[in-house]
């Protein structure tokens, strides 16, 4: 049984790329879904208004 040790090099260095292409990709995948995450956040403490429903006002 021979091991062929060039093609195994090349094996494992192509997978050693590919994990490092998945890490790369998820961390950019991370960045967007934490500034979507803060964008919404922004969004929702822009739209509340403290003093809605505080009081009504009724004339009959």
């Amino acid at each position: 049984m021979a091991v062929d040790i060039p093609q195994m090099s090349i094996g494992l260095s192509q997978t050693s790329l590919m994990n490092n292409v998945n890490i790369a990709l998820l961390s950019k995948s991370l960045d967007a879904n934490k500034e979507m995450g803060d964008n919404m956040v922004k969004m929702m403490e822009q739209s509340v208004t403290p003093n809605l429903g505080q009081s009504i006002d009724i004339s009959v």
